[in-house]
């Protein structure tokens, strides 16, 4: 059962559940993906709500290496997400609010 207090979300890919979280190694991680200098940097970049799906396969893949999954972006993009590119999105939408927008489940 994930720890929203600690930022983990729980996500069906694959047809499995698995346990997402952006710890600060994965913070990290997002930051030289996308060049933000700062987690303040990165966190604006995601809340104009424009997520590009390579943008999604960062995020998903950082949040499953975050909660001890091994695997890699190649690995993320050949995933299947209940409900398609929105079910993917969801997932990512929920992520970020588990980690910069504080515990609200």
């Amino acid at each position: 059962m994930p720890n929203r207090h600690r930022g983990e979300i729980d996500a069906m890919l694959n047809g499995s559940r698995k346990t997402l979280v952006l710890t600060l190694g994965a913070l990290a991680e997002l930051e030289q993906a996308f060049g933000g200098e700062d987690m303040l940097s990165l966190a604006s970049r995601f809340e104009t709500g424009r997520i590009a799906a390579m943008d999604a396969v960062k995020i998903i893949g950082a949040g499953l290496r975050g909660a001890g999954h091994d695997c890699t972006d190649e690995d993320v993009a050949r995933m299947t997400a209940e409900g398609g590119a929105a079910g993917f999105i969801a997932i990512v939408a929920d992520l970020l609010s588990a980690t910069f927008g504080g515990a609200t489940q």
